[in-house]
């Protein structure tokens, strides 16, 4: 430790006295990488070498799930994260292999936006993000479709891009609000034109290995998925533990009150019991400090710099909501996992974001556990998996 913080104090004192070098911590060693006399913001990196780390795909015990799928130039993460974890579930309870189209969810929830930043009176966020809880409400209200019903992007695209098309919603609402156009239907009909440009119209029924289903029918009748077997967890000291509570976070542009809020160390025990027993978990929160990322060998783990594993708990984890270090910027599906000789957890990420589709296991990423007890913000599993907690909070 004494070594730890001799090393900690010679970079700072560098950093400190040189604008030109960009330190990088590598193991327990300093070093300057590169010199540059560029205003750019310097950052501190982590470098991990590959064989220090369980970062092959094949050494993981994994869930069935369906192959990973890129969200293109899109901010609906939230929706492939919970549309594989859904379709994992499926598979689990019924053993049928269903690809389901996301982009007819990611339809129905811009459309559930417009309408409720009317009823708010231009007072809902109002951008590509949601939570993937948000998944199971459009299920209930306008059920699902197997991908090869809805591709919800113009022929001409190979992947998914929606930058223009929420421009062009945010402008459309933008006019509403400041003209006091409060008129639900017309909203919502305009905003569907705007969708139907870019998504092509939903259908409203569709066959499927020889019959034909309505979006509602598919999940009562083929699917047979209950939504209300699905519950969501958070760990904050924001508010009281083991009560249902919302999740603050712009994405949660609903004010979904139906996170059970738990401690750190049971936040944890969730996610290691529900994989060792065969559930997957659609798990959110923060990616955004590139420090905690290594993209070359994909993995995320906490840097040495940063804070000891062993002193992650209640307290600094909460200090990094509370500062906005962590915010809920990404979903992923947790999908497998393994555990090293020393005993930690490593797992097995199926993850849509267009950069993890580079390089060796497209489409996939390795988080070490301590990463997701500090900045993880959020998770949603079957009540089954959770059944050990559930038949003690719920009254």
């Amino acid at each position: 430790m004494n070594l730890i913080i001799t090393i900690l104090l010679i970079t700072i004192c560098q950093l400190l006295h040189s604008q030109n070098d960009i330190l990088i911590i590598l193991h327990d060693t300093v070093k300057p990488l590169y010199s540059t006399t560029s205003s750019s913001k310097k950052q501190f990196k982590a470098i991990i070498a590959a064989d220090d780390l369980t970062t092959d795909l094949h050494k993981y015990k994994s869930m069935f799930h369906q192959p990973p799928v890129c969200q293109g130039n899109t901010g609906t993460c939230w929706c492939y994260a919970a549309t594989s974890f859904i379709e994992s579930e499926i598979f689990r309870l019924s053993h049928k292999k269903v690809k389901l189209s996301e982009m007819y969810f990611v339809y129905w929830e811009y459309v559930e936006k417009a309408a409720d930043f009317v009823r708010t009176r231009g007072n809902t966020y109002i951008d590509e993000g949601s939570e993937s809880s948000a998944l199971l409400r459009i299920i209930s209200r306008y059920g699902a479709v197997p991908s090869e019903a809805y591709a919800g992007k113009p022929s001409y695209r190979t992947y998914h891009s929606h930058r223009q098309l929420i421009e062009q919603i945010k402008n459309f609402l933008a006019h509403i609000k400041k003209y006091n156009i409060w008129n639900e239907s017309f909203v919502v009909e305009t905003v569907k034109q705007l969708l139907e440009k870019e998504f092509g119209k939903p259908p409203a029924s569709f066959e499927y290995e020889g019959k034909v289903y309505s979006p509602q029918s598919f999940i009562s009748d083929f699917l047979k998925l209950n939504i209300y077997s699905y519950f969501q967890f958070m760990s904050t000291e924001s508010v009281s533990y083991y009560e249902k509570h919302e999740l603050v976070e712009n994405d949660n542009w609903w004010h979904d009150a139906e996170y059970y809020n738990v401690p750190c160390d049971t936040f944890i025990k969730l996610i290691r019991k529900a994989i060792e027993n065969g559930y997957t978990i659609c798990l959110c929160g923060d990616i955004s400090e590139v420090a905690y990322f290594n993209n070359d060998i994909k993995t995320a783990q906490i840097a040495l710099f940063d804070i000891p594993v062993n002193a992650i708990n209640d307290d600094s984890r909460e200090m990094r909501l509370q500062n906005y270090t962590t915010t809920d910027d990404h979903c992923v599906h947790v999908v497998g996992y393994t555990i090293l000789p020393n005993g930690n957890y490593w797992y097995l990420i199926k993850d849509s974001n267009g950069h993890t589709f580079d390089g060796n296991f497209a489409g996939y990423r390795f988080y070490d556990e301590s990463y997701i007890r500090l900045k993880m913000m959020n998770i949603m599993i079957h009540s089954d998996a959770a059944r050990w907690l559930l038949d003690k909070i719920i009254k």
